[in-house]
């Protein structure tokens, strides 16, 4: 029986490295928008947002205030409604992505790598993110609904989408995928085991701690300012 020829892997982090902002973030805003959520909900993370912009906080507590809301306002929502916003999003700021990653996919497949996206953001808008991009695969955070139609507020396999290392493992047993020649491309610290896994890490506009990590790795660190990009 002749075996099939494994194909090397490129996984990408999405939010902030591939899309220029967090599809979450676009997704509550339109929630909000258009009364599926509250117009409260915007008032749990409104003041973490205004010291991320103004640097005088973290992102990561900005984008941990947002998850918290989703996650609250979510239970009970309809699924069809909270997709047909999702397919909104994706509609409108489809091309709203970084020159470096776009055009390193563009390459990549040309090269007949397997693009694989990752993101913390919901399945159903990442993966109409995935389709526009021409991502083989992707995986988001599956929030399910029960019979009503309704979101339960639950989350499957919640150990698995926040850990994508483990992620990166299963694509390579369930793909027939190699890691030769591989390639990772990420830009905070809970991308690092991904990172380590393969042959060619990418720190791209990396966080302070995965700038840290990847100077004393060795690893290869991109810039993207405007329209320059660069290495350090």
């Amino acid at each position: 029986m002749q075996t099939v020829a494994q194909r090397p892997v490129a996984v990408f982090d999405i939010d902030g490295t591939v899309f220029r902002s967090s599809l979450l973030i676009e997704l509550v805003e339109r929630l909000i928008e258009r009364s599926v959520f509250p117009k409260e909900a915007r008032e749990a993370y409104a003041e973490e947002e205004r010291r991320w912009l103004d640097r005088q906080g973290e992102y990561e507590a900005y984008i941990g205030k947002v998850v918290s809301v989703f996650a609250a306002q979510l239970k009970g929502a309809p699924y069809e409604e909270v997709a047909n916003l999702a397919g909104e999003v994706i509609e409108e700021k489809r091309d709203r992505v970084y020159r470096y990653t776009r055009d390193r996919i563009k390459e990549l497949k040309r090269r007949r790598f397997f693009i694989l996206g990752i993101s913390h953001s919901p399945k159903f808008i990442v993966d109409g993110f995935g389709y526009e991009h021409g991502f083989d695969k992707v995986y988001g955070t599956f929030y399910t609904s029960g019979p009503t139609g309704n979101f339960t507020g639950e989350i499957e396999d919640r150990d698995l989408i926040f850990n994508k290392a483990a992620i990166l493992q299963r694509a390579l047993r369930k793909e027939n995928l190699s890691l030769a020649d591989s390639v990772a491309v990420g830009d905070t610290e809970s991308d690092i085991p991904m990172l380590e896994m393969v042959t060619a890490p990418v720190a791209f506009n990396p966080n302070r701690k995965l700038y840290a990590h990847a100077k004393r790795r060795g690893w290869e660190i991109v810039i993207e300012r405007k329209d320059v990009i660069y290495e350090l």
